[in-house]
């Protein structure tokens, strides 16, 4: 019934917006006006707005919707793009005394004495917090990063709420099962309650920082750990044009189509390097070092979603990547199979067939007009329809190439995802296989090895012990089963015996009765001992 009340507040927020009317749903959805418009309804404003007003007020979970599709303007019509645009750094603060006041309860004194200065007014707001700017008393400049008031609370009732959705969803969908909602609800908690611990994102700062220590293409902010805590982080403030400012950048004399191919240089090797990756890359939270034109640089902010790649799913997005890249689609069909990441019963012709499906439209135009992102979506799709269990951190990955393409896209049309990624695609993949990275991984990992060694004889004994006593129990559980066995047998014997000699009125009388008796204690003996 919640699930139900709440999404029926949405169509009336929707409806109040005027927005269900603008696509056409209010007529099928047979909701009486009287019920959707309880409220002034919202005119004079273009769908746009109304649209980016409308997630506003829904909440921060409806805010990061709208962030999403942003980065992808190709897909929305241009007033729409403009609009959700602006929710990735430009919702409406929360003023500047509850900054102050929420600040002088983190740190227990006032902001005067924390900070040498304190800008009052947010450089920038989004849907979980805002920025204010800052000098600490060394001199240095920063920013000074703040939780919205009560966003706890709403995200975890939205997130109720995608909860009841996907479980119903589950229930009368059983082809929705194999997408597996309700983890990838449960995924999403987990990386809002994540992003919501801004420890937690410094963290995150601290190891993207040492990855790219001596990099010349990304800078990542310095954290002054001293002044943070779970709800406060600090920053080392950075200098540079915002993503989305081509118009600037091109005045500036900035190599566009250099500063495009970066982008993507970083983004793979975040993923097959470092196996970690920034996954919240809309425009809001990248700027670019324009110092020299030449050699422009990026900067990057807000680091509180970050994907984490084990092994396995290395192993999976590196292989199928490779194989596809190649056209080999037998190989593609061979490697799901022998990983078992598809159903073992599954056909290798059917599978690489559904592959080939995908590739040979595709290989069939230039590669600079295809979306790598959404090959490879559909590639996860076709995988899943062959029961594949795809994991949450897949879809997180995929997302975050869907927003990189789309950045890459918005600075230089022309830009061609797979000319760039493939090279660095092919020297990961032989990095991989060096022995010299084999000899590493096996010195690393010399350590557990000897303590692993070293414990061998105790677990071997222990093991033995085990199955001995195993085997004893096993043989004692045999015996009393033999025991239990001849009890019933002779016991029903008996039984009958003293049942057949009562009916014959057989002399002495108590031989009757000593038969029963006898045979009676013996199937009571028998019973099986819980």
């Amino acid at each position: 019934m919640r699930v139900f009340m709440r999404i029926f507040g949405i169509f009336r927020l929707l409806a109040r917006y005027g927005l269900l009317h603008e696509a056409g749903l209010a007529r099928p959805l047979r909701i009486p006006a009287w019920m959707l418009l309880a409220g002034r309804r919202r005119k004079g404003a273009s769908r746009g707005v109304r649209l980016r007003e409308a997630l506003q007020e829904l909440g921060p979970i409806f805010v990061k919707f709208g962030q999403n599709i942003s980065t992808r303007p190709d897909l929305l019509p241009a007033d729409i793009a403009a609009e959700l645009a602006r929710l990735q750094d430009d919702v409406p603060p929360f003023s500047a005394d509850t900054a102050r006041r929420r600040l002088s309860r983190f740190y227990g004194r006032p902001v005067e004495e924390v900070f040498a200065s304190f800008e009052p007014e947010a450089l920038a707001a989004a849907s979980v917090a805002q920025v204010h700017a800052a000098r600490l008393p060394g001199g240095e400049e920063v920013v000074v990063k703040l939780l919205r008031p009560g966003v706890r609370e709403r995200i975890e009732k939205d997130v109720k709420l995608l909860y009841g959705l996907a479980r119903l969803a589950t229930r009368l969908w059983p082809a929705t099962r194999r997408l597996r909602l309700v983890e990838v609800v449960n995924e999403y908690r987990r990386t809002l309650k994540y992003e919501m611990d801004l420890m937690r994102e410094g963290a995150n700062a601290a190891r993207l920082k040492r990855s790219f220590a001596d990099s010349d293409i990304i800078h990542v902010p310095a954290v002054h750990w001293d002044y943070c805590r779970p709800e406060v982080l600090v920053m080392e403030r950075i200098r540079g044009v915002p993503i989305r400012e081509v118009q600037a950048m091109k005045d500036a004399g900035v190599d566009i189509p250099e500063l495009a191919a970066r982008g993507v240089r970083i983004f793979f090797t975040q993923v097959f390097r470092d196996s970690f990756f920034h996954a919240d890359m809309h425009p809001g939270n990248v700027f670019v070092d324009i110092s020299d034109p030449a050699n422009p640089r990026y900067a990057a902010v807000d680091f509180g979603i970050v994907g984490i790649l084990d092994e396995r799913d290395h192993h999976y997005l590196g292989q199928t990547l490779l194989a596809f890249f190649e056209q080999d689609y037998a190989r593609l069909a061979r490697l799901h199979l022998y990983w078992g990441w598809v159903a073992p019963d599954t056909r290798a012709e059917d599978l690489e067939a559904a592959f080939r499906v995908i590739g040979e439209p595709i290989f069939a135009k230039p590669l600079s007009e295809c979306s790598f992102g959404r090959v490879l979506g559909r590639i996860f799709a076709t995988a899943q329809e062959f029961d594949m269990q795809l994991q949450p951190q897949m879809l997180l990955l995929h997302k975050t190439l869907l927003n990189i393409e789309g950045l890459g896209r918005e600075l230089y049309p022309q830009l061609d995802l797979w000319e760039t990624g493939y090279p660095l695609l092919k020297q990961w993949m032989r990095r991989r296989a060096a022995p010299r990275r084999l000899l590493k991984e096996l010195r690393r990992d010399l350590p557990e090895l000897r303590y692993a060694l070293q414990r061998l004889p105790r677990v071997a004994h222990r093991l033995l012990d085990k199955a001995e006593g195993r085997q004893a129990r096993a043989e004692h559980r045999g015996l009393r089963a033999r025991r239990n066995l001849w009890r019933q047998l002779t016991g029903g014997a008996l039984l009958i015996a003293g049942a057949l000699l009562l009916g014959l009125r057989a002399e002495p009388a108590w031989l009757t009765w000593l038969s029963g008796a006898v045979g009676a204690v013996l199937l009571l003996a028998s019973r099986p001992r819980r």
